[in-house]
């Protein structure tokens, strides 16, 4: 966090978790200093979420408020980090009535390469979404193993190599698979599928099942009208 403190200004720093609470006289400043574990090269979690989900759709307008509720991030800190985006040139905004609207700005010399860079390591629960919405039978969706663990904030010695997406209920297998050919070349990783029913989670039994419900998973909003 930047700006003016004066120096007569008393400061006292508190580690809490991975935030540093910095108790300025009476102000209370908090500071992220969480790095993501799936790509460390970000300032935080919270700044390659958001720019993720804005590069990523490039099509797409969504509000501030709309980007909050989504990302489940207070509004002040997307406020301030879409503010630094664009003023680095990499998001447009536009006001209708009280709302501001965003959008990747896609004419920035940064765009072409830094959206693929967050939609491979960031951007894996929202194409997964897209690409569910076209298959029918999908009870719910989600992303376990590395790429989860990694996202959940876990610290690991190799890099993420592929997605595991587990399929609950009777999807069309035929439209799955095709779809999943066509995003794998998107994610820069092979998607491996798992399907089972849709009670799986709550009933199932075994290792593999045991394995798979004690560690991290991510689950994939499954937006189909159908």
């Amino acid at each position: 966090m930047w700006g003016f403190k004066s120096p007569l200004a008393h400061e006292t720093p508190v580690q809490h978790g991975s935030r540093n609470i910095h108790y300025l006289d009476d102000n209370i400043q908090v500071v992220d200093r969480s790095s993501p574990s799936l790509l460390p090269i970000f300032r935080s979690q919270q700044q390659a979420e958001l720019l993720a989900a804005v590069l990523g759709e490039p099509e797409a307008e969504p509000t501030l408020t709309e980007l909050a509720a989504r990302l489940e991030i207070p509004y002040a800190s997307v406020h301030r980090e879409i503010e630094r985006a664009e003023a680095a040139g990499l998001l447009t905004s536009r006001k209708i009535g009280r709302a501001r609207l965003v959008r990747a700005n896609t004419d920035s010399p940064y765009y072409r390469g830094l959206a693929e860079i967050l939609t491979r390591a960031f951007g894996v629960p929202a194409v997964l979404s897209a690409m569910l919405t076209a298959v029918d039978g999908i009870s719910a969706a989600f992303v376990f193993g590395s790429w989860a663990a990694r996202q959940a904030g876990e610290v690991g010695r190799r890099p993420v190599e592929d997605i595991d997406l587990l399929i609950l209920g009777e999807p069309d297998r035929d439209d799955l698979y095709r779809a999943i050919d066509g995003v794998s070349p998107r994610l820069g990783r092979s998607v491996q599928v798992t399907i089972r029913s849709a009670d799986w989670l709550a009933a199932g039994v075994g290792t593999f099942h045991d394995t798979v419900v004690d560690r991290p998973m991510e689950p994939i909003p499954i937006r189909s009208t159908r």
